[in-house]
């Protein structure tokens, strides 16, 4: 079993849409500012992960080689009380996927992982982000909102990444930036009792600066 349905593909200015992960290394085109793998989670698992209790939800912040995320997220579905059944192998399974796919992408041994329970509004205001690259996976809940800002304000349109679908996007460090003005923010979720589980993964290209992270080795 797998985790998605397989989407069609399409283009659009500054932004990559594929329907293989293996393309979404075309985030390192020079004219791409975000590549986007659009794909459709299996109604057995969304109708799973939508109806956890929040509080069993895995939550966690570390730095990790990619092949040390499927012990991670075990354990950690394990501390959380997330029952172990075909649903949550499937989550395991594809955030792993994901890690090892960015990594051999972003060409590092080590990223940074977190996997978020939010229930607020957190980071709702339109921005890059001060990295080379991130990438994005909302699992539960509304997807991460896009678009282009032709003079730094919020943009005029605004596109939502839909569920389970993954996004790479280059930051304020990237070589270099192609001037698409494309910015992103969490939807603004406070006050709709609404939980998301986000997956958010950086590469980590010098391991001694990130001192004051928990790391796995």
């Amino acid at each position: 079993m797998s985790f998605h349905q397989r989407i069609t593909r399409k283009t659009n200015c500054g932004i990559g849409f594929v329907s293989e992960p293996e393309r979404l290394s075309l985030i390192h085109d020079p004219s791409c500012a975000a590549a986007i793998w659009r794909r459709k989670p299996l109604t057995s698992f969304q109708n799973w992960i939508d109806a956890q209790a929040p509080e069993k939800l895995p939550n966690a912040r570390m730095i990790l080689p990619p092949e040390r995320v499927t012990n991670a997220l075990t354990n950690l579905a394990d501390l959380s009380g997330l029952s172990n059944c075909i649903e949550r192998n499937l989550l395991v399974e594809d955030v792993s996927a994901l890690a090892q796919i960015f990594a051999n992408i972003m060409q590092v041994a080590y990223l940074r992982f977190r996997l978020q329970v939010v229930s607020s509004n957190a980071c709702h205001k339109f921005h890059i982000d001060s990295l080379k690259a991130r990438l994005i996976c909302t699992y539960r809940g509304n997807g991460t909102q896009y678009g282009i800002s032709e003079n730094g304000t919020n943009p005029y349109e605004i596109s939502d990444l839909p569920t389970g679908s993954v996004m790479i996007m280059r930051g304020t460090l990237w070589p270099e930036n192609p001037m698409t003005g494309l910015l992103h923010r969490s939807p603004p979720i406070e006050g709709t009792g609404e939980t998301r589980l986000v997956l958010v993964l950086d590469p980590i290209e010098d391991l001694d600066e990130e001192l004051d992270e928990n790391i796995l080795h």
